[in-house]
Protein backbone atom coordinates (compact mmCIF):
# COMPACT_ATOMS: atom_id res chain seq x y z
CA UNK A 1 0.00 0.00 0.00
CA UNK A 2 1.49 3.46 -1.01
CA UNK A 3 0.03 6.70 0.42
CA UNK A 4 0.91 10.49 -0.32
CA UNK A 5 1.10 12.87 2.67
CA UNK A 6 2.60 17.09 2.29
CA UNK A 7 3.84 19.50 3.99
CA UNK A 8 1.94 22.02 2.35
CA UNK A 9 0.16 23.73 5.61
CA UNK A 10 4.32 23.79 7.29
CA UNK A 11 5.01 26.11 3.66
CA UNK A 12 2.27 28.09 3.23
CA UNK A 13 2.94 28.75 7.07
CA UNK A 14 6.46 29.98 6.17
CA UNK A 15 5.42 32.30 3.66
CA UNK A 16 2.55 33.96 5.69
CA UNK A 17 -0.14 32.67 3.49
CA UNK A 18 -3.51 31.92 4.55
CA UNK A 19 -5.56 29.23 2.33
CA UNK A 20 -7.66 31.67 1.01
CA UNK A 21 -4.24 33.26 -0.47
CA UNK A 22 -2.34 30.46 -1.59
CA UNK A 23 -5.86 29.12 -3.03
CA UNK A 24 -5.93 32.50 -5.39
CA UNK A 25 -2.28 32.48 -6.50
CA UNK A 26 -2.63 28.80 -7.93
CA UNK A 27 -6.61 29.57 -9.14
CA UNK A 28 -8.18 27.08 -7.17
CA UNK A 29 -10.91 27.00 -4.18
CA UNK A 30 -9.51 27.06 -0.42
CA UNK A 31 -11.61 23.91 -0.15
CA UNK A 32 -9.10 22.26 -2.40
CA UNK A 33 -6.34 23.77 -0.78
CA UNK A 34 -7.94 22.54 3.03
CA UNK A 35 -8.59 19.28 1.08
CA UNK A 36 -5.26 19.03 0.01
CA UNK A 37 -3.66 19.70 4.02
CA UNK A 38 -5.92 17.22 5.02
CA UNK A 39 -4.69 15.09 2.79
CA UNK A 40 -7.86 13.91 1.28
CA UNK A 41 -7.34 15.45 -1.90
CA UNK A 42 -4.15 14.93 -4.09
CA UNK A 43 -3.17 17.34 -6.73
CA UNK A 44 -2.69 17.07 -10.39
CA UNK A 45 1.41 16.92 -11.17
CA UNK A 46 0.33 20.24 -12.41
CA UNK A 47 -0.65 21.84 -9.30
CA UNK A 48 1.89 19.96 -7.54
CA UNK A 49 4.17 22.10 -10.19
CA UNK A 50 2.85 24.75 -9.81
CA UNK A 51 3.03 24.78 -5.96
CA UNK A 52 6.60 23.92 -5.81
CA UNK A 53 7.30 26.97 -8.02
CA UNK A 54 5.68 29.12 -6.07
CA UNK A 55 7.05 27.99 -2.67
CA UNK A 56 10.67 27.83 -4.52
CA UNK A 57 11.26 24.33 -3.88
CA UNK A 58 11.22 20.81 -4.75
CA UNK A 59 7.92 18.66 -5.71
CA UNK A 60 9.52 16.17 -3.47
CA UNK A 61 9.91 18.64 -0.40
CA UNK A 62 6.63 19.62 -0.39
CA UNK A 63 4.80 15.89 -1.18
CA UNK A 64 6.20 13.20 0.44
CA UNK A 65 5.72 9.26 -1.19
CA UNK A 66 5.35 6.80 1.20
CA UNK A 67 5.09 2.98 0.64
CA UNK A 68 3.81 1.23 3.37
Amino acid sequence: MTSLRNKLKVYRAMHDLTQEALAQKLGVTRQTIISMEKNKYYPSLELAFKIAKLFDARIEDIFIYEEK
